[in-house]
């Protein structure tokens, strides 16, 4: 029988001069195998959660996100707590989310795992501050990342005016007082620039901030950066990048649920987007979003 599936196409993501290559393929792609696509081009600044939820009262239980990270995770924030699948063809820039559930960027491929069907529930995080709330597939960070993820994001997308802006906040933002909570029993006091809460082993250029990271094992990791100064920071990344030794003095520790607060108050991101400044209460939530993935 044919299977009715919601296209969400970002034709901003990744090389934009591909998408009507790329959206052509996908349908004739998902049509191959019996799928009836309905396609929705993503509007700047549209709201996506009426259009998720209009295609649900339709009872349509199949999503595909054509685009990046942060596509992928407007989508499956609309989905949460739904019993409607969420499948991927990455086209973004980075594609870290695919990369972690084993799908490859080839759309060809990435359709075939698709039309597969065999999905699975993963964890996902949950991060809070103050009156703001917001799920996170990859990670919510705290400090240095998400001061700088602005200027950066710009500069990746061709922005070069924004080189200034991001060596300005790097060279001016501070160390805080960081003190965590962990599972409601262990706390820890330390200095630092930077905490990074992960749910997913990918961040970034694909640095693998996990290894063997899982996202159905119901634990979040979480990496703080104790007596490590901006430059070994960045040190450290480029290091690991290239298949070098994580600096000793990072802190890893496996929470459910965590509490952080910081002094002075440092800016909260949960994948790409902007949460508040200060504390922040983080949690698990286990098979919240089910996926169809590959081999991991």
């Amino acid at each position: 029988m044919s299977k009715p599936v919601k296209i969400i196409y970002n034709t901003t993501a990744g090389a934009s001069s591909h998408s009507p290559e790329q959206l052509q393929q996908t349908i004739s792609e998902l049509q191959s195998r019996n799928f009836v696509p309905e396609v929705y081009i993503i509007e700047p600044d549209r709201d996506l959660a009426p259009i998720i939820k209009e295609a649900l009262g339709r009872n349509i239980e199949l999503f595909v996100v054509c685009g990046g990270d942060g596509t992928i995770e407007s989508v499956a924030n609309n989905l949460i707590g739904t019993t409607a699948t969420l499948g991927i063809i990455p086209t973004g820039t980075r594609n870290n989310i695919a990369l972690s559930l084993g799908i490859p960027e080839d759309i060809t491929a990435a359709v075939q795992i698709i039309a597969s069907y065999s999905p699975v529930r993963i964890d996902v995080g949950h991060a809070t501050c103050g009156a703001n709330s917001r799920i996170f597939l990859e990670t919510c960070s705290i400090g240095l990342t998400s001061a700088l993820y602005p200027a950066a994001d710009d500069i990746q997308h061709g922005n070069l005016g924004r080189i200034g802006d991001f060596l300005a906040t790097l060279i001016t933002t501070p160390a805080a007082q960081i003190r965590l909570v962990i599972d409601d029993t262990n706390e820890v006091k330390t200095e630092g620039h930077l905490v990074l809460v992960a749910n997913l082993p990918y961040v970034g250029p694909h640095y693998q901030i996990v290894p063997n990271g899982s996202f159905e094992d119901g634990i979040l990791d979480v990496l703080v950066f104790p007596e490590l100064t901006k430059l070994d920071l960045l040190n450290n990344v480029v290091e690991l990048m290239i298949g070098g030794d994580e600096d000793p003095r990072i802190k890893r520790y496996q929470v459910k649920n965590l509490v952080i607060e910081t002094e002075p108050a440092m800016p909260i991101m949960t994948d790409g987007f902007e949460l508040g400044n200060g504390s922040v209460t983080i949690n698990i939530e286990q098979q919240a979003l089910q996926v169809i993935a590959g081999e991991r």
